[in-house]
Order: structure tokens, then C-alpha cells, then sequence
């Protein structure tokens, strides 16, 4: 299994990590509706994912790796007078107890490892995660550009690549996924949607188009 390595956000000029994801508005609504109240924020980034869903009155905890985006985060929670529970940690061993999180975010982050650590990391989601707690993720599809076009020293193992076409996340690992992925790593997960595919960074399927992956998942009480 690879070391985990973190985002260089110092070498990042885009903005877009600030806003939050489209879905956010809607899983904070369904979430509340369920009285859901403890939110994790996996792999927070810059925190655009814990300042929304704080200040949608959620109890908001948020774990990076990167020691870079936990202060970001934390100086943003502190101008916006907001109560943020901030962990440096790495994803692959969570300072949680089990059960902890009634609903998850995990936007753009579990894929940043190899196949192994993939398993590892799904293991750790659904120790913390409550019976009927649920989780919404993205993963990064196998019809991502980067991921058919790699060259073969790049390659990992039958589902990684080193991406380097970055520097914010170069040589960082990335799992790929295809549908047949989905269906076998999360098997004994409730899907409350289908899996749905996206792309983005042109979509006219210019050089480093990517594709990517929408799961809405509930763990299986047992």
C-alpha cells in the first residue's frame, strides 16, 4: 500500500475550492430533515464543504492531510465565528470511535491512493459512520483522459496512476473506477441513487478532460 501524500495547496490558483459542490445545498436539506446532526468532512480541502455545512447548523468535524488546509480552514471557521473540530490525520486511520458521524462528505479525496489503501479507507468510512448514516462521494472514473493515456511507469497497479500534469498534486496517487468497480467494492453498501458520471475540464474532450463519479450510499445497519 503507498504513502498517503498530501495536496500542495501552496502551488493552487483556483478559486473554485472555495465554493462548495452543488450538492451541498441538497444533502444539507435531506440531512436535516432526517435530524441528522454530527457531519464529517473527509479530506476538507480549504474547508468550502465544513464552513457550508456549519453554517447549516450541522455539528461539523474535518480531517486533511494536509497541515496547509487544516489552518486555511481553521482561520476561516474563526472569521466566520463558527465552532469546527479540525483534525490533521490521514484518512487511511481515523482518530474516531466507531459510530461516531451521522453523514459524511468525501468530495474529491478517496481515490488519492492505490487500490489496497482504497480498501482500507472504505473500512475506516464505515466504522465511523452510524448504522443507516450516510455519505455522499466522488470517485474519478477509468474514462478520465489521464487514466487511458498514462504512461506504463506511471502505473500502480490495474486501477492507480501517479498523476503529474500539476503541481498542486503531483505524484500524488489516483484510484480510477468504472462501473464494474462500483458494483464490486461497494457491494455491501445501500446505493440511494444510481451512480452518476460527469465531466469536467472540458467537455469538449479537449486533452485533460475527467471524468468523475456521484455516490449516494447508506450503510447497511447490522
Amino acid at each position: 500500500m503507498i504513502l498517503s501524500k498530501p495536496w500542495d495547496w501552496t502551488k493552487n490558483s483556483n478559486d473554485k475550492w472555495l465554493v462548495p459542490c452543488m450538492e451541498s445545498a441538497y444533502f444539507a436539506e435531506i440531512w436535516k430533515a432526517q435530524k441528522f446532526q454530527h457531519f464529517l468532512d473527509l479530506g476538507s480541502g480549504l474547508g468550502r464543504h465544513s464552513i457550508y455545512m456549519a453554517h447549516k447548523g450541522f455539528s461539523v468535524t474535518a480531517v486533511d492531510l494536509s497541515d496547509y488546509g487544516i489552518r486555511h480552514l481553521s482561520d476561516w471557521a474563526k472569521r466566520e465565528s463558527l465552532d469546527i473540530e479540525t483534525r490533521l490525520c490521514d484518512m487511511l486511520s481515523l482518530p474516531f470511535s466507531d459510530n461516531s458521524f451521522d453523514c459524511m462528505f468525501a468530495y474529491n479525496v478517496i481515490y488519492h491512493t492505490d487500490t489496497q489503501g482504497f480498501v482500507k479507507i472504505l473500512d475506516e468510512i464505515k466504522r465511523v459512520l452510524k448504522p443507516g448514516g450516510e455519505i455522499f462521494l466522488t470517485l474519478i472514473s477509468k474514462g478520465t483522459w489521464d487514466f487511458q493515456n498514462a504512461e506504463e511507469s506511471r502505473r500502480l497497479d490495474d486501477n492507480t496512476i501517479l498523476r503529474n500534469e500539476h503541481e498542486t498534486e503531483k505524484n500524488v496517487p489516483h484510484f480510477y473506477a468504472d462501473l464494474k468497480d462500483i458494483e464490486h467494492f461497494f457491494s455491501d453498501w445501500k446505493m440511494l441513487s444510481l451512480p452518476k458520471e460527469w465531466c469536467e475540464y472540458g467537455l469538449d474532450r479537449s486533452r485533460h478532460y475527467s471524468k468523475h463519479w456521484s455516490l449516494w450510499l447508506k450503510k447497511v445497519s447490522v
